[in-house]
């Protein structure tokens, strides 16, 4: 994944809030990245209705 890149969520590994539940099969754009907790790294994603917050990689898929 790159920055700049379009995704889509695919899958959310953890319970969420509704607001992100509501994200699942969206796409956006990749604007940083953000090492978690000791899982990797995760992406912030940037959505149409200018809301973000960031997905493990395994969550998100890329879109052509």
């Amino acid at each position: 994944m790159e920055i700049g890149q379009k995704v889509q969520v695919c899958r959310l590994r953890d319970r969420v809030s509704g607001d992100i539940v509501n994200k699942l099969g969206k796409v956006g754009i990749v604007k940083d990245f953000k090492m978690t907790d000791g899982s990797g790294v995760g992406a912030i994603v940037e959505f149409d209705d200018n809301t973000a917050t960031w997905f493990f990689e395994d969550e998100l898929k890329p879109v052509s």
